[in-house]
């Protein structure tokens, strides 16, 4: 590195860029693990009794609607007992090498959910052909039953589930695909209601078949949700709707901002997202107070707490290099403006010395020479 990029690193050492008020924001994030388990545990209790009867109900029934509605709540139990597990242990205090704790064991979970739905879909939509190849007599009657009851069990198994989201007091990946479960399993029932009264009316089989099939239609679309969503975590995107560029050109737009680089947005878990960038401050300007407005903007604006900026001054030889060639650029334009009818051949005669001049007045990356990504600066009037 340059003789700017030690200088730098001993005002930032002299001058302590670390704001010691920042540490607690954001951090009782964090979910209620006794008041979730406490709502998640009777939803799951709920879940599993019906589910028990429907097996029972959709054997004799000869009801493959029904077996898949079984089948989906069996992975409803597993999703919510997950949701328990994994909201207790990601509650946990930060310790040892896990710097921001287990936070993202619930997106773990949230992916496994939306995992296990895309593969019983892709099971269900199987039998559903072999049932619309070769139908099987369904019991209309019993099969109306079950459907009914399902219904009002979701409906209940959704409100508590709504109950311990709130209790969370924040969004959760993981909570949502315990939702997102128990939801299909509701519109599932609902397709099964509608079938089970086709067979009654008409006695057409298949509609179990074509029922089992718009419920694989749901299944896939959560569990896609999931796993797409979960995945963007994982990657470290930026959250979905937060424009990196815009970001970065609202933040060099503040006063006495001369670039910003090095910009990273991403996701630690659902809710808390994270954010890191350099700042280089004009000369002569106060980098307490331009960090200081920076954190403001992106909290007020933006929702983002957990900010690391590294903030110095631009390099004095930049910040002149800079202005010249705005200067030279302003001037070119005169000139080019005067004199636009002028022929001048021998201006190709010498490129490999027009490229050494461009060079010379390039700005300058010494200050940070392992630079990611597009840099951003305020725009010229």
């Amino acid at each position: 590195m340059s003789e700017a990029a030690p200088a730098a690193g001993q005002w930032r050492r002299a001058h302590g860029h670390a704001d010691r008020g920042r540490a607690n924001h954001g951090h009782a994030h964090h979910a209620s693990p006794d008041a979730d388990s406490r709502w998640l545990a009777a939803a799951a209790a709920l879940i599993v009794a019906f589910m028990a009867g429907e097996v029972v109900a959709g054997v004799a029934a000869h009801s493959l609607a029904l077996l898949s509605d079984a089948a989906h709540m069996i992975t409803d139990a597993a999703a919510i007992g997950l949701a328990i597990v994994t909201a207790r242990v990601a509650g946990r205090p930060a310790r040892g090498g896990y710097t921001y704790g287990l936070r993202r064991l619930e997106i773990l979970s949230a992916q496994a959910n939306g995992i296990t739905l895309v593969l019983l879909a892709v099971w269900l939509a199987y039998e559903a052909v072999r049932r619309l190849i070769t139908p099987h007599p369904v019991a209309g009657g019993l099969m109306l039953g079950v459907a009914l009851a399902g219904v009002c069990v979701n409906l209940v198994a959704s409100w508590l589930l709504a109950r311990a989201n709130g209790a969370s007091g924040r969004r959760s990946l993981n909570m949502e695909g315990a939702v997102a479960h128990v939801l299909t399993d509701l519109y599932a029932f609902a397709a099964t209601v509608a079938a089970a009264i086709i067979v009654l009316a008409t006695g057409f089989a298949r509609a179990d078949a074509i029922a089992t099939l718009v419920v694989v239609v749901l299944m896939l679309r959560a569990g896609g949700g999931l796993i797409r969503e979960s995945g963007r975590i994982f990657l470290e995107a930026a959250p979905a709707g937060l424009d990196p560029a815009a970001l970065g050109s609202e933040m060099a737009a503040m006063p006495h901002v001369a670039e910003v680089h090095d910009l990273h947005i991403w996701e630690i878990t659902t809710g808390m997202t994270a954010a890191s960038a350099h700042v280089l401050v004009e000369p002569r300007q106060d980098c307490h107070a331009v960090r200081a407005a920076l954190e403001a903007l992106l909290a007020r604006e933006h929702g983002i707490t957990h900010l690391t900026l590294q903030v110095d001054h631009v390099p004095q030889g930049d910040h002149q290099v800079d202005e010249h060639q705005a200067a030279e650029h302003h001037t070119d334009e005169h000139h080019t403006d005067e004199h636009h009818t002028d022929e001048h051949p021998q201006a190709d005669e010498h490129p490999q010395a027009d490229e050494h001049h461009a060079d010379e007045h390039a700005p300058s990356r010494s200050h940070c020479e392992d630079s990611h990504g597009p840099a951003y600066r305020p725009a010229q009037p």
